[in-house]
């Protein structure tokens, strides 16, 4: 029987090797379809939850570890990270069942020499854990890296961005889950009917505060999600769901989605034109070309034209001013999302953002050609830096004087408006807005 606790041990192995938790654990559920549910979901929480809060473990992990944790060979130290996660955040496993299950997998995983220091270690943990010492928010940034799990840069930035009641807002908000929220397919259904269907599959749903196709899952039931093979559904986050409908495509249109992998925007936007549109998606890996594929013959999406483009160099297959609409969601520190990509918090750096920058504004600076005098281009990111964001910005409108930034405020619904900043570009955080991810959109014009 497949083994909750074994397949996180796996799995986050393979992340710590260079692989992406998402894409693994889909992978180890598809390969053992008959895990039972429970298991599932201890599965998915343990990946998860070791991953989000590696730095507050290791704080934990440190008092009653006699050798420094980055001395300890790799394997003993993800077991004492899944143990510790089970004893400090999971109520529901008792403590002395959460150490043996752990000593358990040492043995399970080849690593029995370990297994002294791994009981050892937790069950110090198990018996003195209310006497840590954790930091406390008068003291932002300790509280922010041990406590909240943060990488310091990224705890820096977080403070140059926002007071520090609100940077600790945000980072406390990153230690948590993400909600998980779906884009009812509407060209196939309904938002009511889907709400319907959930409750009648067992599952607690309720619809999103801002987009009218969203809706966020409150509680599982134990049946699958209804409509999955006829495509009723996309997992997507509400943030994300509103840069399609900053984009504003009318059917007839000619749009480019120039990033489009893994292609949730690209269907949304073919969904909003009802398949009227004519919609060209670029990825620069073949790889991802085929999600994109996959993803629109499941929704009954029309129209998508999708190409592997390197999108440092101009699409010579596209005549200039040949797109009514062009979204760049460009890839990005992705800070805006770190619950829901959670090693990307300890594999960013500083230093990144300054490269990512540059390859922002390259893309915008290729497609810019390609927009008619009067199209619209958005530029939309999945993070919060300035660098990226702002900076970017400016940059393009110094070097392109035939566009002009649109203020949002003036174009959204009432109910948006407060996630328009006072640059007129939208600004979605975490902490404030009905826990949604972090994204930033400008909506640019080209004149006539």
């Amino acid at each position: 029987m497949a083994d909750a606790r074994q397949g996180a041990y796996e799995i986050i192995q393979k992340v710590e090797d260079g692989g992406y938790s998402d894409l693994l654990l889909d992978g180890w559920l598809s390969s053992h379809p008959g895990i039972d549910p429970r298991e599932r979901g201890l599965l998915t929480e343990l990946v998860y939850g070791v991953l989000r809060l590696q730095g507050k473990l290791d704080f934990a992990l440190a008092g009653f570890c006699k050798q420094p944790l980055a001395k300890l060979e790799p394997g003993a130290r993800r077991l004492l990270r899944i143990g510790a996660y089970q004893l400090l955040e999971l109520d529901r496993i008792p403590e002395r069942a959460a150490v043996h299950a752990t000593v358990e997998l040492a043995r399970t995983c080849g690593m029995e020499r370990v297994s002294g220091l791994v009981n050892g270690v937790l069950r110090a943990l198990a018996r003195q854990q209310s006497e840590i010492e954790w930091p406390t928010p008068e003291i932002p940034r300790p509280y922010m890296e041990h406590v909240c799990s943060l990488p310091a840069w990224i705890a820096k930035e977080m403070m140059r961005l926002l007071p520090n009641s609100e940077a600790i807002a945000l980072a406390e908000t990153m230690a948590g889950q993400a909600p998980m929220t779906l884009r009812v397919n509407t060209l196939k259904t309904s938002r009511d009917d889907y709400l319907a269907a959930l409750e009648d599959s067992g599952h607690r749903a309720h619809p999103c505060t801002y987009v009218p196709e969203g809706v966020v899952v409150e509680a599982r039931g134990d049946a699958p999600l209804p409509g999955d093979r006829e495509g009723w559904y996309q997992v997507q986050d509400e943030a994300s769901m509103l840069i399609a409908h900053l984009l504003d495509p009318q059917p007839g249109d000619t749009i480019l989605d120039a990033c489009a992998a893994p292609g949730g925007k690209t269907t949304h936007i073919a969904a909003l034109t009802d398949n009227g549109a004519k919609i060209i998606a670029l990825d620069k890996y073949e790889q991802r070309i085929e999600m994109i594929e996959r993803g629109a013959k499941r929704l009954g999406c029309d129209g998508i034209d999708a190409r592997p483009w390197d999108l440092t160099e101009r699409p010579d297959f596209l005549e200039p001013e040949s797109c009514d609409r062009i979204l760049v969601d460009a890839p990005c520190s992705g800070l805006g999302v770190l619950r829901r990509n959670p090693e990307s918090r300890w594999r960013r750096k500083a230093a990144d953002i300054k490269t990512l920058a540059a390859l922002q504004t390259t893309m915008l600076n290729q497609v810019a050609p390609l927009l008619r005098p009067g199209g619209t281009l958005l530029y939309s990111l999945c993070t919060f830096t300035s660098r990226e964001s702002e900076d970017v910005v400016k940059t393009f409108l110094n070097e392109h004087k035939d566009f002009v930034l649109e203020d949002l405020a003036t174009v959204v619904p009432e109910g948006w408006q407060e996630l328009i900043d006072q640059t007129g570009c939208l600004r979605s955080w975490p902490h404030r807005h009905h826990g949604i991810d972090g994204f930033f959109a400008a909506r640019f014009r080209k004149a006539d």
